[in-house]
């Protein structure tokens, strides 16, 4: 029997961790004070993204690296108590003989399709790729309209971050299952209406000092780019040069990160949307000067809130160390429930979880000594 899906989120709170060595599975009580962990799961297999099925709850997917195997995607049709690998993983088409062909050397990125489309999955890979499954992930084909695109094949040329050219941040409109975007580093937003099959650049506005000439409508860094689904032609993105918003009708995306604390900066990874309120939105600022790998600014981690589209920002840190605390948060790393008030949840790359239950204000400490901590995902 199906899990009820609650559309309300008051009841217990599955986490979803993917680390640099496997995965892990943090469960609360109905409350969200008792944890308990599970795992591993694929123990020492690089796990880039654990997502859950919202259209089926018992339904959970893994992009995976498998060591000399390669990349793949696993998926479990009873949360996790069993797994079975993909019969045809994304991968590009063989090239002809005395071709050189691609090779998709990690799948980085997972979405489930439309509501109106159950089995439908959309996967991002390295180098540059998009591959949709109409079979729950048992199967992939590479989305021809974009994997063939002049723009994708010269994002692809002009090189990526790095950790290489990565395809992420896929999304598809609540109200239109044809409506899709994404996010190339480096590469830019991309937006199609008829399921893929056509592209624009979607980079008004986004500024950057490393295009391949000025007048490039491509090219850009977007770290994560997000929907709201109550007000879906908004769009905020946390890129390599700043916080950005967008509302679709205007075509072009406004920098309200300058609004944050100059000290601090508005260089990080992930963003993340509050379920109920379009105007507010969570970001995790890094060091983004010339410290590689990230590190929080100063040692001093913390997580700020907009509630007002941008306009203004607020630090919080409660609980947070507040010194020689040099790690990060990926673009996958941070997630929200659907509580009242919202959980929030974040995984960092020196393998420790956090949470607040009130929305930021004050962190608790759940996981510890786990590996890079690649991606937080809340199951229903």
């Amino acid at each position: 029997m199906k899990r009820k899906k609650r559309a309300n989120g008051d009841g217990p709170v599955t986490l979803l961790v993917g680390t640099q060595k496997g995965a892990w599975v943090l469960e609360s009580d109905r409350d969200r004070e008792g944890w308990k962990m599970g795992g591993p799961h694929f123990l020492g297999n690089i796990i880039q993204h654990f997502v859950a099925d919202p259209r089926d709850p018992e339904v959970w997917l893994i992009a995976a690296r498998t060591g000399h195997l390669g990349p793949t995607v696993f998926r479990s049709r009873d949360r996790g108590k069993s797994w079975t690998e993909a019969e045809t993983p994304p991968a590009f088409p063989k090239a002809a003989e005395g071709e050189e062909g691609e090779s998709v050397s990690r799948v980085f990125w997972l979405t489930p399709g439309h509501e109106s489309e159950p089995g439908v999955w959309y996967a991002g890979t390295t180098p540059f790729g998009l591959f949709r499954s109409e079979d729950g992930g048992a199967t992939w084909e590479g989305v021809r309209g974009f994997n063939e695109d002049p723009i994708r094949k010269k994002c692809v040329e002009f090189g990526g971050t790095p950790d290489g050219p990565i395809t992420h941040s896929i999304l598809v409109d609540p109200r239109d299952a044809r409506h899709l975007y994404l996010g190339l580093s480096t590469g830019g937003v991309f937006e199609s209406e008829d399921r893929g099959e056509s592209w624009r650049t979607l980079n008004k506005g986004c500024e950057a000092d490393f295009l391949p000439d000025p007048n490039a409508d491509w090219g850009h860094d977007p770290h994560c780019v997000q929907l709201h689904p109550l007000r879906p032609d908004r769009l905020y993105q946390q890129n390599h040069c700043g916080i950005y918003r967008m509302e679709r009708g205007d075509g072009e995306w406004i920098r309200i990160g300058r609004n944050m604390p100059k000290k601090v900066g508005d260089i990080g990874f992930p963003v993340t949307l509050h379920p109920r309120d379009p105007d507010t939105a969570w970001v995790f600022p890094m060091d983004g000067t010339e410290v590689w790998p990230r590190t929080s600014p100063d040692g001093r981690p913390a997580v700020y809130v907009t509630k007002d589209a941008g306009e203004s920002w607020k630090r919080l840190d409660g609980g947070l160390p507040d010194r020689q605390a040099w790690w990060t948060v990926f673009r996958q790393a941070m997630a929200a429930d659907r509580h009242d008030p919202v959980g929030l949840y974040f995984g960092t790359t020196s393998g420790e979880i956090w949470t607040s239950a009130n929305e930021g204000k004050d962190w608790t400490f759940l996981a510890a000594h786990l590996p890079r901590v690649l991606s937080v995902e809340v199951a229903g």
